[in-house]
């Protein structure tokens, strides 16, 4: 676990060669969000993680096609982000439509744990960004109470999105999850977190 693997504190110098703020989507899936973020703002550095290889690809392939250089694509767990990236590199982190495991058996695996907080408010450091948008109201409510606990400030709640949207929020940027959701009739849940 304690493994170095070389782009721990050097993204913006290995990989993108600029000093933007870094961006980073847990759990991206095919890369959709992270691409679309991408192309919208060009500002900052993106990085999609996911575990699974083959839906990593895909975004990775939009991202060469179309010679996106400062998007990313990370195939590792959740876990090892400690690995690779320093304390403070950070400057926003995205969840978009986890598994919300909803059985209390199965909290420890949920991505908005306490134990998932303290990591992630590490590779942040102060005025650190946190974002989650899901359809799942259990684990929208799990995830205030936790953040509740945290030193910062709730920024953004809605429960939602598409009725009550924060200003300057770009609702074109949505994953296929989502789309599926909202087809369905299903209301999205957001909401935006910053440590201090």
């Amino acid at each position: 676990m304690g493994t170095d693997h070389g782009l721990c504190g050097n993204w913006n110098k290995k990989v993108f060669h600029n000093d933007h703020p870094i961006v980073v989507e847990l759990g991206c899936g095919r890369g959709e969000y992270t691409v679309s973020l991408a192309q919208h703002f060009t500002d900052r550095n993106f990085i999609g993680i996911d575990i699974k290889g083959a839906r990593l690809w895909r975004g990775a392939k939009t991202i060469n096609e179309e010679n996106i250089l400062h998007a990313a694509f990370l195939r590792t767990h959740i876990e090892w982000l400690p690995q690779f990236f320093a304390p403070g590199e950070i400057r926003e982190i995205w969840v978009t439509f986890p598994d919300p495991q909803p059985q209390i058996s199965r909290e420890n695996r949920r991505i908005t744990n306490p134990k998932f907080l303290k990591m992630y408010r590490e590779l942040m450091g102060k005025d650190g960004i946190f974002h989650l948008k899901t359809d799942n109201i259990g684990l929208f409510e799990y995830t205030l109470e936790m953040l509740e606990k945290e030193e910062g400030a709730l920024e953004v709640c809605t429960k939602d999105l598409y009725v009550d949207t924060p200003e300057n929020f770009n609702t074109s940027i949505q994953t296929t999850y989502e789309q599926i959701f909202l087809k369905k009739g299903f209301k999205i849940n957001y909401l935006r977190f910053r440590w201090s």
